[in-house]
């Protein structure tokens, strides 16, 4: 239904309530701008002569937990959807929404469109969900700051939960790991251009080219936290302990997370830093922070097993004078934290490196001697 300001768009609607908690009269509001859209919608197939029919969320068999504002997804019962199939009408399905157990309308959180798609497309047995969006699939980088940035034509399952997860805006990260944990095929298309990426089980990783696709989240702080003298192993452990726990439950989501003998490092969401220092205060701990960082998320299903990759980052980002502040990894994705005004300087250093700009076809000459 647009953006605010317009009418029925999601933060409008919000604008309605003011400051107000989550709860089920919340998501019955949110969930009203789908439920427009699917009316107008089926109403402009069926005067074009195609017969459809509008469902909400719950119309539609879509049960969920009552965890109202990110409601999971428990169970969907599409009998509702094939019975409109076999009568040759066209269901138009409210996406971002569905029903409690106990009748109540939930919301999916922002994004949650994809999700109500891949979970539909699961329960029906599809054999791909095509999701259009207005990009032409899933680029290599963001085109606004990455000159040579291209359509990938085919992705597979992890890494685009991996993108998705630390900044790709083309999928929605829990749509994206359920259709892995489903085998649940789909394709994201642009909408003009009928043109996208594929994301299923994927072809063979190529060693020769481990990177696929590069993402960054920024606004993000680094937290150190120095626990001193503490010889005790016992002592320390209860100690990190404590520390996750009071984080955990002030509802801080942390990332990049290394624990070892000299403290503890990890980043938050920058708007969320006064509440970790509110909670660490009183543990006796020595707490530095460092605002203005940006998360850089270099993801490929070849990297795994691949010697050379991080050596190749490191020397990448150097040679462009960027900062390493901190830096963890898993067996597809290595992340790096740097400065967030030299975020987009390493975006491209990183991206002309491994030669993923349009027409490149051999990777690194290092890579290709396995160094």
């Amino acid at each position: 239904m647009g953006r605010t300001p317009d009418p029925y768009a999601t933060d409008t609607l919000l604008g309605l309530l003011g400051p107000s908690r989550g709860g089920p009269n919340r998501d019955l509001l949110l969930s009203c701008g789908e439920a427009i859209s699917c009316a107008v919608f089926a109403e402009l197939l069926s005067s074009w002569g195609a017969d459809a029919q509008a469902m909400t969320g719950g119309q539609a068999g879509i049960f969920t937990d009552e965890t109202f504002g990110d409601a999971r997804i428990l169970r969907v019962d599409a009998g509702n959807v094939i019975a409109c199939l076999e009568r040759g009408i066209i269901p138009v399905i409210a996406g971002f929404q569905g029903i409690s157990e106990g009748g109540a309308v939930t919301t999916l959180g922002r994004g949650g469109s994809d999700l109500t798609a891949i979970a539909l497309g699961n329960a029906l047995g599809s054999e791909a969900v095509e999701v259009f969006t207005d990009v032409s699939g899933v680029m290599t980088g963001d085109p606004r700051r990455i000159a040579g940035a291209h359509t990938i034509e085919r992705v597979d399952y992890a890494e685009m939960v991996e993108l998705a997860a630390d900044g790709a805006k083309v999928m929605h990260a829990k749509a994206a790991e359920l259709a892995r944990v489903t085998y649940t095929p789909y394709v994201i298309k642009g909408l003009r251009s009928n043109f996208g990426t594929t994301i299923d089980e994927g072809a063979s990783p190529d060693r020769l080219r481990p990177v696929t696709g590069i993402t960054s989240l920024r606004d993000i702080t680094f937290v150190r936290v120095i626990q001193g003298d503490i010889d005790d192993l016992e002592a320390r452990r209860r100690l990190e302990l404590e520390l996750f726990r009071r984080i955990a439950e002030r509802d801080v989501s942390v990332d990049m997370i290394n624990v070892n003998n000299a403290g503890v490092f990890f980043v938050c969401d920058s708007p969320d830093v006064d509440f970790v220092r509110s909670e660490l205060t009183n543990l006796n701990l020595a707490l530095r922070v460092r605002a203005h960082c940006a998360k850089l998320s270099i993801v490929g299903a070849g990297m795994r097993g691949t010697p050379g990759v991080m050596y190749r980052i490191v020397q990448a980002l150097s040679e462009a004078g960027i900062e390493i502040i901190h830096s963890t990894d898993s067996n597809i994705t290595i992340s790096v934290l740097v400065p967030e005004e030299q975020v987009a300087r390493a975006e491209q250093a990183i991206h002309d490196y491994f030669r993923l700009g349009r027409g490149h076809a051999t990777a690194p000459a290092e890579l290709t001697a396995g160094v």
